[in-house]
């Protein structure tokens, strides 16, 4: 093998065996999510949540100090999809339906959804912000009250954008360590989202650019299950 050998990238490709379409990313997607499901399945909600106690325990320290520290002040980015064949009305009915009750569905959307769904303080999501793992709660989600959003500067107009929705991320405590303002318009094919989370300004840039990657795992698996739910 000569140097230059050596420095080429190496690549694989399936070309016969298995039936059906897809590439080994595909087989391997699905076989990494099956394999999720079932350790969802074996460990329930409690058994996730007592596996992952300290590490939440560690995340919700470090938004609450990113959040003292920021003094109040949020620093917001935003995924933008666009989806063809499917109306935002379709979508959000569905999704409204998940989250009053199919947990499942929910946690399907991400690898790193490991509990949603409520308790006495409310509406709680336990997933990854950044590297963190975090449980944190929803005020306001699904309903038409924009609250503190209604000056944001990302809210787009009502012509273009007609279903909106936004909330506070707070701990148990109390404390605000985030927001999510997420705005739906349709167009001619199907529907355009912008997504925007706001997070204290001291957090590193890098948990707000993966909370936007976040979101667009796991929206784009939201819209698939709605579309697959119709058929």
């Amino acid at each position: 093998m000569t140097d230059d050998q050596t420095l080429t990238p190496v690549t694989v490709t399936l070309e016969a065996g298995p039936t059906g379409a897809g590439s080994i990313d595909d087989l391997e997607l699905f076989y990494a999510r099956r394999a999720l499901d079932r350790f969802r399945t074996l460990l329930g909600r409690q058994g996730l949540l007592d596996l992952l106690a300290a590490d939440i325990e560690e995340g919700n320290a470090f938004l609450r100090e990113s959040a003292r520290t920021s003094d109040g002040s949020f620093k917001a980015g935003t995924t933008v999809l666009a989806t063809r064949g499917l109306s935002s009305g379709t979508f959000l009915a569905w999704m409204d339906e998940a989250f009053a009750g199919d947990e499942s569905a929910l946690l399907a959307a991400h690898p790193e959804h490991y509990v949603m769904g409520t308790d006495a303080i409310g509406a709680r999501v336990v997933e990854n912000i950044g590297p963190h793992v975090a449980s944190f709660y929803m005020g306001g989600w699904g309903t038409d009250a924009l609250g503190w959003a209604a000056d944001a500067d990302e809210l787009l107009p009502e012509s273009e954008f007609p279903r909106k929705m936004s909330s506070n991320l707070f701990l148990a405590d109390g404390t605000v360590v985030g927001r999510s303002l997420i705005q739906f318009g349709d167009t001619a094919d199907g529907f355009t989202a912008h997504l925007t989370v706001y997070f204290p300004v001291t957090c590193p840039d890098e948990v707000l650019d993966h909370h936007l990657r976040h979101y667009a795992v796991e929206f784009r698996n939201w819209i698939v299950a709605a579309a697959a739910a119709r058929a």
